[in-house]
């Protein structure tokens, strides 16, 4: 992820936020920490994502974008902090466990 000050431009792999994320609910989610500071046209955002799925790559946008604004200038860390922006969601795919056909469901079962 590239973040610099410029004219406002975002792109996600070649694409713009809006082609990429196809729903203003998820380019919201990822413009939220330059919303918050008021910085949305002074800095240009150009991201390469790979894996996932298009809202988990939102969040995972969203905090980088978080982090670098907080690597560029400490004194935002308060303000991402408050509004929740520099946790990570820890949560993950469970693994398939031997003996299921799942992480947790079993296979069907014949009373006869």
């Amino acid at each position: 992820m590239i973040l610099k000050p410029g004219t406002g431009k975002r792109t996600i792999n070649d694409r713009t936020f809006t082609e990429f994320f196809a729903n203003a609910i998820r380019e919201m989610i990822v413009e939220q920490p330059l919303t918050i500071l008021n910085l949305n046209k002074q800095w240009d955002v150009i991201v390469t994502s790979n894996g996932g799925g298009v809202n988990g790559t939102a969040g995972a946008v969203r905090l980088g974008i978080a982090r670098a604004l907080v690597a560029y200038k400490p004194e935002y860390r308060a303000a991402m902090r408050e509004h929740g922006l520099m946790t990570r969601d820890s949560r993950a795919v469970e693994r398939k466990k031997y003996g299921k056909s799942g992480a947790r469901r079993s296979f069907q079962f014949s009373k006869r």
